[in-house]
């Protein structure tokens, strides 16, 4: 007599990305309104639309960005060996993904319109503003670079969507992780020998911080609810999320410190806390602290049942882990325009 054994279900479903989304939201509107530039008298300055779109758009840009990472790296983390229990799953993953691109490719290029406007406050940027704007602002061409890898994730997300898994999922994965290698562009510029070095290190920020959010809110969304698929792919991503916190621990310290220490006038240690940038690196590599402990208990405590297949609370950790990401975005979104001196 064959016996079956049912499949332990979890709740899954959309809280952990919710979480995510909406703390990173509110946490870029708020620090970027605490840190906003005080009005001159005789200089005109970005009206609200502006100082509340541009933070927006800007965290809905890393928001989706993270999203197609998370879900390019799904089917790696599934595996090909099973297909008749990983196709569902990633019959719903593969419209969602071209979805997200186009979501990244609209909030890119909308960030370059509210900065256009940024620069020229009293009135609606015109198109010739934001072709200058982008003709003459590394950071604009970043955007529209990025925009343009967003596009073309989704045209391969499409071909996904019809032919499946014949289409490389390296392919998606390389494609995704390459739109990010611009958005460090669109933060504060080191002019000094050290540029490189330093732009290296926030692009591993970028792309360690994408995998390890993105990739954790997608098996939460998509895999926690089938236990017999979460035991496999959990223990899977656990060690390239180890790797990405290293990675973005490191990245973000040597990035942050190597800013304030190359910016001219800026003085070590006291501007970490006198400046606005310095006390948001503060907030960012506190909030990066917090994750330690909770992606610990995932690992050690969570990861062992999860193996052997038994009921945990992984998706509420999971959960708590992604809010504390969505916060570290939102601060982040507020450093690339906080005065460093």
């Amino acid at each position: 007599m064959t016996v079956t054994v049912p499949v332990r279900q979890r709740s899954g479903g959309r809280l952990p990305a919710g979480v995510f989304a909406v703390c990173a939201v509110v946490a870029a509107v708020v620090a970027s309104t605490l840190t906003a530039q005080e009005a001159v008298p005789g200089i005109p300055m970005p009206g609200p639309v502006v100082d509340l779109g541009l933070p927006v758009v800007r965290v809905a840009l890393d928001i989706a960005a993270v999203a197609v990472v998370g879900l390019s790296l799904l089917p790696k983390l599934l595996g090909f060996d099973a297909p008749e229990r990983t196709e569902p799953v990633m019959r719903r993953v593969r419209p969602l993904t071209v979805t997200a691109a186009w979501a990244w490719a609209v909030s890119a290029l909308l960030t370059i319109v509210f900065q256009t406007a940024e620069l020229n406050p009293g009135g609606v940027p015109t198109l010739g503003m934001i072709a200058g704007y982008v003709d003459t602002v590394g950071t604009g061409q970043g955007l529209l670079f990025s925009a343009a890898c967003a596009l073309a994730a989704a045209g391969i997300g499409l071909m996904a969507v019809r032919f499946g898994e014949k289409v490389p999922a390296e392919l998606r994965i390389i494609v995704a992780l390459f739109g990010l290698l611009p958005i460090p562009v669109t933060g504060h510029a080191v002019n000094s020998v050290w540029h490189d070095p330093i732009m290296i290190s926030m692009e591993i920020h970028v792309m360690g911080a994408a995998a390890w959010t993105g990739g954790l809110a997608a098996i939460m969304v998509f895999v926690a609810p089938r236990g017999d698929l979460l035991s496999v792919v959990l223990p899977r991503f656990s060690r390239i999320a180890t790797v990405c916190l290293l990675l973005v621990g490191l990245s973000g310290l040597i990035t942050g410190l190597g800013t304030m220490a190359l910016t001219p006038g800026v003085e070590l240690p006291g501007a970490i806390v006198t400046s606005e940038y310095g006390l948001l690196v503060v907030a960012k590599l506190a909030l990066v602290a917090l994750l330690v402990p909770l992606a610990a208990h995932i690992r050690f405590r969570l990861l062992p049942a999860v193996r052997r297949g038994a009921t945990t609370a992984v998706v509420a950790w999971a959960s708590a882990e992604l809010a504390v990401m969505g916060l570290s975005y939102g601060v982040a979104v507020a450093i690339t325009r906080a005065s460093i001196g």
